[in-house]
Protein backbone atom coordinates (compact mmCIF):
# COMPACT_ATOMS: atom_id res chain seq x y z
CA UNK A 1 0.00 0.00 0.00
CA UNK A 2 2.51 2.61 -1.17
CA UNK A 3 1.49 6.24 -0.84
CA UNK A 4 -1.24 5.46 1.69
CA UNK A 5 -3.43 8.22 3.07
CA UNK A 6 -4.39 7.51 6.68
CA UNK A 7 -6.95 9.16 8.95
CA UNK A 8 -6.58 8.91 12.75
CA UNK A 9 -9.69 9.82 14.73
CA UNK A 10 -9.25 11.39 18.17
CA UNK A 11 -7.54 14.23 20.00
CA UNK A 12 -5.56 12.71 22.86
CA UNK A 13 -2.10 11.37 23.61
CA UNK A 14 -3.01 7.93 22.30
CA UNK A 15 -3.98 9.44 18.94
CA UNK A 16 -0.79 11.52 18.80
CA UNK A 17 1.18 8.30 19.40
CA UNK A 18 -0.77 6.45 16.69
CA UNK A 19 -0.17 9.28 14.21
CA UNK A 20 3.51 9.35 15.16
CA UNK A 21 3.89 5.60 14.57
CA UNK A 22 1.95 5.64 11.29
CA UNK A 23 3.88 8.65 9.98
CA UNK A 24 7.06 6.57 10.21
CA UNK A 25 5.77 3.87 7.88
CA UNK A 26 7.46 3.97 4.47
CA UNK A 27 4.07 3.05 2.99
CA UNK A 28 2.32 6.20 4.30
CA UNK A 29 2.18 9.41 2.31
CA UNK A 30 -0.06 11.51 4.58
CA UNK A 31 -1.58 11.21 8.04
CA UNK A 32 -4.67 13.23 8.88
CA UNK A 33 -5.80 13.53 12.52
CA UNK A 34 -9.36 14.57 13.40
CA UNK A 35 -9.48 16.71 15.41
CA UNK A 36 -5.93 16.25 16.72
CA UNK A 37 -4.19 18.69 19.06
CA UNK A 38 -1.28 21.12 19.11
CA UNK A 39 1.20 18.24 18.87
CA UNK A 40 -0.25 16.77 15.69
CA UNK A 41 2.12 18.67 13.41
CA UNK A 42 5.06 17.05 15.21
CA UNK A 43 3.75 13.54 14.59
CA UNK A 44 5.51 13.38 11.23
CA UNK A 45 9.05 14.44 10.47
CA UNK A 46 10.64 16.04 7.43
CA UNK A 47 11.77 12.72 5.98
CA UNK A 48 8.45 10.90 6.30
CA UNK A 49 4.74 11.60 6.11
CA UNK A 50 3.34 14.94 7.24
CA UNK A 51 0.56 14.93 9.85
CA UNK A 52 -2.32 17.33 9.24
CA UNK A 53 -5.09 18.40 11.62
CA UNK A 54 -8.68 18.17 10.43
CA UNK A 55 -11.24 20.34 12.28
CA UNK A 56 -13.86 17.58 12.66
CA UNK A 57 -15.28 16.30 15.93
CA UNK A 58 -14.61 12.63 16.66
CA UNK A 59 -18.35 12.13 17.23
CA UNK A 60 -19.46 13.59 13.88
CA UNK A 61 -19.57 10.30 12.01
CA UNK A 62 -21.13 11.63 8.82
CA UNK A 63 -18.62 14.46 8.48
CA UNK A 64 -15.75 12.04 9.06
CA UNK A 65 -17.15 9.65 6.49
CA UNK A 66 -17.53 12.46 3.95
CA UNK A 67 -13.93 13.57 4.59
CA UNK A 68 -12.62 10.01 4.14
CA UNK A 69 -14.44 9.74 0.83
CA UNK A 70 -13.32 13.15 -0.44
CA UNK A 71 -9.69 12.63 0.53
CA UNK A 72 -9.57 9.01 -0.71
CA UNK A 73 -8.43 7.74 2.68
CA UNK A 74 -6.95 4.24 2.46
CA UNK A 75 -7.28 3.41 6.16
CA UNK A 76 -9.08 5.07 9.05
CA UNK A 77 -7.84 4.30 12.57
CA UNK A 78 -10.19 4.94 15.49
CA UNK A 79 -8.45 5.93 18.74
CA UNK A 80 -11.13 6.57 21.41
CA UNK A 81 -14.00 4.38 22.54
CA UNK A 82 -16.95 6.73 22.00
CA UNK A 83 -16.97 6.65 18.16
CA UNK A 84 -16.64 2.86 18.29
CA UNK A 85 -19.65 2.61 20.61
CA UNK A 86 -21.55 4.95 18.26
CA UNK A 87 -20.98 2.60 15.32
CA UNK A 88 -18.39 4.43 13.23
CA UNK A 89 -16.86 1.16 12.01
CA UNK A 90 -20.24 -0.13 10.81
CA UNK A 91 -20.89 3.15 8.99
CA UNK A 92 -17.50 3.15 7.19
CA UNK A 93 -17.75 -0.52 6.27
CA UNK A 94 -21.24 -0.02 4.85
CA UNK A 95 -19.71 2.70 2.64
CA UNK A 96 -16.97 0.33 1.48
CA UNK A 97 -14.15 2.12 3.32
CA UNK A 98 -11.35 0.32 5.18
CA UNK A 99 -11.33 1.11 8.92
CA UNK A 100 -9.49 -0.33 11.92
CA UNK A 101 -11.62 -1.02 15.00
CA UNK A 102 -14.50 -3.21 16.20
CA UNK A 103 -18.14 -2.90 15.17
CA UNK A 104 -20.68 -1.29 17.47
CA UNK A 105 -21.89 -4.73 18.60
CA UNK A 106 -18.37 -5.99 19.34
CA UNK A 107 -17.43 -2.73 21.10
CA UNK A 108 -20.10 -3.48 23.72
CA UNK A 109 -17.38 -5.39 25.52
CA UNK A 110 -16.18 -1.96 26.64
CA UNK A 111 -19.24 0.25 26.18
CA UNK A 112 -21.37 -1.83 28.56
CA UNK A 113 -19.77 -3.32 31.64
CA UNK A 114 -23.03 -5.14 32.31
CA UNK A 115 -22.71 -6.81 28.89
CA UNK A 116 -19.02 -7.56 29.44
CA UNK A 117 -19.56 -9.23 32.81
CA UNK A 118 -22.44 -11.37 31.52
CA UNK A 119 -20.33 -12.26 28.46
CA UNK A 120 -17.39 -13.33 30.65
CA UNK A 121 -19.69 -15.39 32.84
CA UNK A 122 -21.18 -17.12 29.79
CA UNK A 123 -17.79 -17.95 28.28
CA UNK A 124 -15.93 -18.99 31.43
CA UNK A 125 -13.54 -16.04 31.40
CA UNK A 126 -12.20 -15.52 34.96
CA UNK A 127 -13.42 -12.30 36.58
CA UNK A 128 -14.65 -11.02 39.96
CA UNK A 129 -18.02 -12.05 41.37
CA UNK A 130 -20.55 -9.35 40.55
CA UNK A 131 -24.12 -8.09 40.52
CA UNK A 132 -25.71 -5.69 38.04
CA UNK A 133 -28.33 -3.11 39.08
CA UNK A 134 -30.55 -0.63 37.29
CA UNK A 135 -32.49 0.42 40.41
CA UNK A 136 -30.52 2.48 42.98
CA UNK A 137 -32.54 1.17 45.91
CA UNK A 138 -31.79 -2.43 44.99
CA UNK A 139 -28.10 -1.56 44.63
CA UNK A 140 -28.00 0.20 48.02
CA UNK A 141 -29.75 -2.70 49.72
CA UNK A 142 -27.27 -5.19 48.31
CA UNK A 143 -24.28 -3.05 49.34
CA UNK A 144 -25.60 -2.91 52.92
CA UNK A 145 -25.85 -6.69 53.02
CA UNK A 146 -22.33 -7.27 51.66
CA UNK A 147 -20.25 -5.66 54.43
CA UNK A 148 -16.98 -6.14 52.55
CA UNK A 149 -14.75 -4.07 50.23
CA UNK A 150 -16.43 -3.56 46.85
CA UNK A 151 -15.86 -1.90 43.51
CA UNK A 152 -18.76 0.10 42.08
CA UNK A 153 -18.62 0.76 38.31
CA UNK A 154 -20.73 2.74 35.89
CA UNK A 155 -21.80 0.30 33.20
CA UNK A 156 -21.45 2.86 30.41
CA UNK A 157 -18.51 4.90 29.15
CA UNK A 158 -17.15 7.36 31.72
CA UNK A 159 -13.76 8.33 30.32
CA UNK A 160 -11.90 5.87 32.54
CA UNK A 161 -13.21 7.55 35.70
CA UNK A 162 -16.34 5.49 36.41
CA UNK A 163 -14.88 2.93 38.84
CA UNK A 164 -14.97 3.50 42.61
CA UNK A 165 -12.81 1.27 44.81
CA UNK A 166 -14.63 1.24 48.14
CA UNK A 167 -13.11 0.12 51.44
CA UNK A 168 -16.36 0.45 53.44
CA UNK A 169 -20.09 -0.06 52.83
CA UNK A 170 -20.56 3.66 53.40
CA UNK A 171 -18.14 4.47 50.58
CA UNK A 172 -19.91 2.00 48.28
CA UNK A 173 -23.28 3.55 49.11
CA UNK A 174 -21.90 6.99 48.32
CA UNK A 175 -20.58 5.71 44.96
CA UNK A 176 -23.97 4.23 44.08
CA UNK A 177 -25.69 7.53 44.87
CA UNK A 178 -23.16 9.54 42.84
CA UNK A 179 -23.58 7.29 39.81
CA UNK A 180 -27.26 6.37 39.90
CA UNK A 181 -28.95 9.27 41.68
CA UNK A 182 -26.73 12.30 41.10
CA UNK A 183 -25.74 10.96 37.64
CA UNK A 184 -22.26 12.48 37.73
CA UNK A 185 -21.50 10.59 34.50
CA UNK A 186 -24.98 10.98 33.01
CA UNK A 187 -26.59 7.93 31.46
CA UNK A 188 -23.36 5.94 31.85
CA UNK A 189 -24.29 5.45 35.51
CA UNK A 190 -27.90 4.46 34.93
CA UNK A 191 -26.82 0.84 35.34
CA UNK A 192 -24.01 -0.14 37.68
CA UNK A 193 -21.92 -3.23 38.20
CA UNK A 194 -20.92 -3.96 41.80
CA UNK A 195 -18.22 -6.54 42.25
CA UNK A 196 -15.91 -7.99 44.85
CA UNK A 197 -12.64 -6.13 45.29
CA UNK A 198 -9.75 -8.25 44.06
CA UNK A 199 -6.23 -7.98 45.43
CA UNK A 200 -2.93 -8.30 43.60
CA UNK A 201 -0.96 -6.42 40.95
CA UNK A 202 -2.73 -4.93 37.94
CA UNK A 203 -1.63 -5.65 34.41
CA UNK A 204 -2.66 -4.50 30.92
CA UNK A 205 -2.42 -7.06 28.12
CA UNK A 206 -3.36 -5.82 24.65
CA UNK A 207 -3.65 -7.81 21.45
CA UNK A 208 -4.22 -7.05 17.79
CA UNK A 209 -6.93 -9.28 16.33
CA UNK A 210 -8.62 -9.73 12.98
CA UNK A 211 -11.57 -11.50 14.61
CA UNK A 212 -9.91 -14.91 14.54
CA UNK A 213 -6.14 -14.68 15.01
CA UNK A 214 -4.39 -12.84 17.85
CA UNK A 215 -1.04 -11.04 18.01
CA UNK A 216 -0.40 -10.33 21.69
CA UNK A 217 1.66 -7.28 22.65
CA UNK A 218 4.22 -7.17 25.45
CA UNK A 219 2.45 -6.62 28.79
CA UNK A 220 2.19 -3.12 30.20
CA UNK A 221 1.26 -1.61 33.54
CA UNK A 222 -0.56 1.67 34.01
CA UNK A 223 -1.12 3.86 37.05
CA UNK A 224 -4.76 4.82 37.46
CA UNK A 225 -4.61 6.69 40.77
CA UNK A 226 -3.76 10.38 40.81
CA UNK A 227 -1.06 10.40 43.49
CA UNK A 228 2.19 8.69 44.37
CA UNK A 229 1.85 5.29 46.01
CA UNK A 230 -1.58 4.85 44.40
CA UNK A 231 -3.22 7.56 46.52
CA UNK A 232 -6.13 9.75 45.47
CA UNK A 233 -8.98 9.28 42.99
CA UNK A 234 -9.02 7.17 39.84
CA UNK A 235 -8.06 8.97 36.63
CA UNK A 236 -7.83 8.12 32.96
CA UNK A 237 -4.21 7.09 33.66
CA UNK A 238 -1.21 8.95 35.09
CA UNK A 239 1.57 6.88 33.55
CA UNK A 240 2.62 3.47 32.29
CA UNK A 241 5.57 1.26 31.53
CA UNK A 242 6.26 -1.71 29.28
CA UNK A 243 7.20 -4.48 29.26
CA UNK A 244 6.51 -5.99 32.70
CA UNK A 245 9.42 -8.42 33.19
CA UNK A 246 7.84 -9.99 36.28
CA UNK A 247 5.23 -11.55 33.98
CA UNK A 248 6.73 -14.76 32.61
CA UNK A 249 6.12 -16.12 29.10
CA UNK A 250 4.10 -18.94 30.69
CA UNK A 251 1.87 -16.44 32.51
CA UNK A 252 1.33 -14.48 29.30
CA UNK A 253 0.48 -17.71 27.46
CA UNK A 254 -2.07 -18.52 30.19
CA UNK A 255 -3.66 -15.07 29.80
CA UNK A 256 -3.87 -15.59 26.05
CA UNK A 257 -5.37 -19.08 26.40
CA UNK A 258 -7.87 -18.41 29.21
CA UNK A 259 -8.87 -14.79 28.55
CA UNK A 260 -8.02 -13.32 25.15
CA UNK A 261 -8.73 -16.34 22.95
CA UNK A 262 -12.09 -17.16 24.64
CA UNK A 263 -13.13 -13.50 24.30
CA UNK A 264 -12.36 -13.38 20.58
CA UNK A 265 -13.97 -16.78 19.98
CA UNK A 266 -17.03 -15.86 22.05
CA UNK A 267 -17.62 -12.61 20.17
CA UNK A 268 -17.22 -14.42 16.83
CA UNK A 269 -19.70 -17.09 17.95
CA UNK A 270 -22.27 -14.35 18.66
CA UNK A 271 -21.97 -13.18 15.06
CA UNK A 272 -20.10 -10.05 16.18
CA UNK A 273 -16.42 -10.74 15.44
CA UNK A 274 -14.00 -8.29 17.06
CA UNK A 275 -11.43 -6.67 14.77
CA UNK A 276 -9.07 -4.14 16.31
CA UNK A 277 -7.14 -3.93 19.59
CA UNK A 278 -8.61 -5.96 22.44
CA UNK A 279 -7.39 -4.69 25.82
CA UNK A 280 -7.66 -6.85 28.92
CA UNK A 281 -7.23 -5.00 32.22
CA UNK A 282 -6.26 -7.70 34.69
CA UNK A 283 -5.63 -8.32 38.37
CA UNK A 284 -2.97 -10.94 39.09
CA UNK A 285 -4.60 -12.57 42.12
CA UNK A 286 -3.22 -15.49 44.15
CA UNK A 287 -5.78 -17.65 42.30
CA UNK A 288 -4.58 -16.49 38.88
CA UNK A 289 -5.36 -13.63 36.48
CA UNK A 290 -8.85 -12.11 36.66
CA UNK A 291 -10.36 -9.61 34.23
CA UNK A 292 -11.16 -6.20 35.70
CA UNK A 293 -12.34 -4.79 32.38
CA UNK A 294 -12.11 -5.18 28.64
CA UNK A 295 -11.46 -2.19 26.40
CA UNK A 296 -12.08 -2.10 22.66
CA UNK A 297 -9.02 -0.03 21.67
CA UNK A 298 -5.50 0.95 22.66
CA UNK A 299 -5.20 2.15 26.24
CA UNK A 300 -4.12 5.66 27.08
CA UNK A 301 -1.33 5.95 28.30
CA UNK A 302 -0.38 2.34 27.47
CA UNK A 303 -0.23 3.19 23.76
CA UNK A 304 2.38 5.87 24.45
CA UNK A 305 4.61 3.26 26.12
CA UNK A 306 3.96 0.36 23.72
CA UNK A 307 4.21 2.02 20.32
CA UNK A 308 7.80 3.31 20.76
CA UNK A 309 8.83 -0.31 21.48
CA UNK A 310 7.09 -1.80 18.44
CA UNK A 311 9.55 -2.55 15.63
CA UNK A 312 6.95 -3.62 13.07
CA UNK A 313 5.43 -1.21 10.58
CA UNK A 314 2.18 -0.30 12.35
CA UNK A 315 0.32 0.25 9.08
CA UNK A 316 1.08 -3.30 7.95
CA UNK A 317 -0.34 -4.71 11.20
CA UNK A 318 -3.53 -2.64 11.04
CA UNK A 319 -4.16 -3.53 7.39
CA UNK A 320 -3.61 -7.23 8.19
CA UNK A 321 -6.26 -6.96 10.90
CA UNK A 322 -8.70 -5.24 8.56
CA UNK A 323 -8.09 -7.80 5.79
CA UNK A 324 -8.16 -10.91 8.00
CA UNK A 325 -4.51 -11.88 7.42
CA UNK A 326 -3.07 -11.27 10.88
CA UNK A 327 -1.95 -14.90 11.15
CA UNK A 328 0.89 -13.99 8.76
CA UNK A 329 2.29 -11.34 11.13
CA UNK A 330 4.85 -11.81 13.92
CA UNK A 331 5.26 -8.88 16.31
CA UNK A 332 8.81 -7.65 16.93
CA UNK A 333 9.82 -5.50 19.90
CA UNK A 334 12.92 -3.42 20.51
CA UNK A 335 14.94 -4.53 23.55
CA UNK A 336 14.68 -2.51 26.74
CA UNK A 337 11.82 -0.63 28.38
CA UNK A 338 9.59 2.39 27.91
CA UNK A 339 8.24 4.59 30.70
CA UNK A 340 5.49 7.18 30.19
CA UNK A 341 4.74 10.00 32.67
CA UNK A 342 1.51 11.98 32.28
CA UNK A 343 1.49 15.70 33.09
CA UNK A 344 -1.96 16.87 34.17
CA UNK A 345 -3.69 20.15 34.93
CA UNK A 346 -4.43 21.32 38.46
CA UNK A 347 -7.82 19.97 39.53
CA UNK A 348 -7.68 16.85 37.35
CA UNK A 349 -9.62 14.48 37.34
CA UNK A 350 -12.17 17.19 38.17
CA UNK A 351 -12.71 20.58 36.48
CA UNK A 352 -9.55 22.28 35.22
CA UNK A 353 -8.40 25.66 33.91
CA UNK A 354 -7.26 25.78 30.29
CA UNK A 355 -5.33 28.19 28.10
CA UNK A 356 -2.19 28.13 30.27
CA UNK A 357 1.14 28.44 28.40
CA UNK A 358 3.33 25.32 28.31
CA UNK A 359 7.05 25.97 28.68
CA UNK A 360 10.06 23.83 27.78
CA UNK A 361 8.81 21.84 24.79
CA UNK A 362 11.72 23.02 22.67
CA UNK A 363 14.21 21.79 25.31
CA UNK A 364 12.82 18.25 25.19
CA UNK A 365 12.49 18.10 21.40
CA UNK A 366 16.16 17.26 20.91
CA UNK A 367 16.48 14.60 23.61
CA UNK A 368 17.34 11.20 22.15
CA UNK A 369 14.95 8.39 23.03
CA UNK A 370 12.34 10.80 24.41
CA UNK A 371 8.96 11.72 22.92
CA UNK A 372 6.32 14.14 24.17
CA UNK A 373 2.85 13.01 23.10
CA UNK A 374 0.31 15.82 23.36
CA UNK A 375 -3.15 15.22 24.81
CA UNK A 376 -4.97 18.31 26.08
CA UNK A 377 -3.14 21.00 24.11
CA UNK A 378 -4.00 23.74 21.63
CA UNK A 379 -2.18 26.58 19.90
CA UNK A 380 -3.04 30.15 20.85
CA UNK A 381 -1.19 33.33 19.96
CA UNK A 382 1.73 31.39 18.55
CA UNK A 383 2.27 29.27 21.66
CA UNK A 384 1.13 25.88 22.92
CA UNK A 385 -1.37 26.07 25.80
CA UNK A 386 -3.25 23.61 27.98
CA UNK A 387 -6.67 22.46 26.77
CA UNK A 388 -7.70 19.60 29.04
CA UNK A 389 -7.09 17.48 32.12
CA UNK A 390 -4.27 15.28 30.88
CA UNK A 391 -2.00 17.64 28.96
CA UNK A 392 1.17 15.77 27.92
CA UNK A 393 2.58 12.25 28.09
CA UNK A 394 6.38 12.08 28.27
CA UNK A 395 7.80 8.75 27.08
CA UNK A 396 11.42 7.63 27.29
CA UNK A 397 13.08 4.37 26.33
CA UNK A 398 16.14 2.80 27.91
CA UNK A 399 17.92 -0.52 28.34
CA UNK A 400 15.86 -1.21 31.47
CA UNK A 401 12.91 0.28 33.35
CA UNK A 402 15.02 2.28 35.80
CA UNK A 403 17.06 3.99 33.10
CA UNK A 404 13.91 4.72 31.08
CA UNK A 405 12.26 6.25 34.14
CA UNK A 406 15.33 8.40 34.85
CA UNK A 407 15.28 9.65 31.27
CA UNK A 408 11.55 10.38 31.35
CA UNK A 409 11.81 12.41 34.56
CA UNK A 410 14.85 14.25 33.21
CA UNK A 411 12.61 15.39 30.35
CA UNK A 412 9.71 16.22 32.70
CA UNK A 413 12.02 18.57 34.61
CA UNK A 414 12.25 20.79 31.50
CA UNK A 415 8.46 21.11 31.15
CA UNK A 416 6.09 23.31 33.11
CA UNK A 417 2.73 25.06 33.14
CA UNK A 418 0.80 26.64 35.98
CA UNK A 419 -0.56 24.00 38.38
CA UNK A 420 1.15 21.08 36.61
CA UNK A 421 0.77 17.83 38.54
CA UNK A 422 2.28 14.41 37.91
CA UNK A 423 3.24 11.25 39.74
CA UNK A 424 6.88 10.90 40.73
CA UNK A 425 6.91 7.11 41.08
CA UNK A 426 6.15 5.85 37.56
CA UNK A 427 8.40 2.90 36.81
CA UNK A 428 10.55 3.30 39.91
CA UNK A 429 11.83 0.42 42.03
CA UNK A 430 9.10 -2.15 42.74
CA UNK A 431 5.64 -2.31 41.32
CA UNK A 432 3.85 1.02 41.36
CA UNK A 433 6.82 2.59 43.10
CA UNK A 434 6.37 0.65 46.32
Amino acid sequence: MRGARVLVIGSGGREHALAWALARSPHVATVFVAPGNAGTRWAGDETRAPAIRVPLREGDLEALLAFAREQRIDLTVVGPEAPLAAGIVDRFQEAGLRIFGPSRAAAQIEASKAFAKAFMQAHGIPTADFRTFSDPQDALAWVRRCQRPLVVKASGLAGGKGAFVCETPEAAEAAVRQLMVERIFGEAGGTVVIEERLTGEELSVLAFTDGQSLAVMVPARDYKRLGDGDAGPNTGGMGAYAPVPEVSPDQLATIQRTILEPAVAGLAARGTPFMGVLYAGLMLTPEGPRVLEFNARFGDPEAQALLPLLENDLLEILVACAEGTLDRMILRWRPGSAVTVVLASAGYPGPVRTGLPIRGLEKVAGMEGVWVFHAGTEESGGQVVTAGGRVLAVTAVGPDRTSAAERAYEAVAHLSFEGMQFRRDIGWKGEHGR
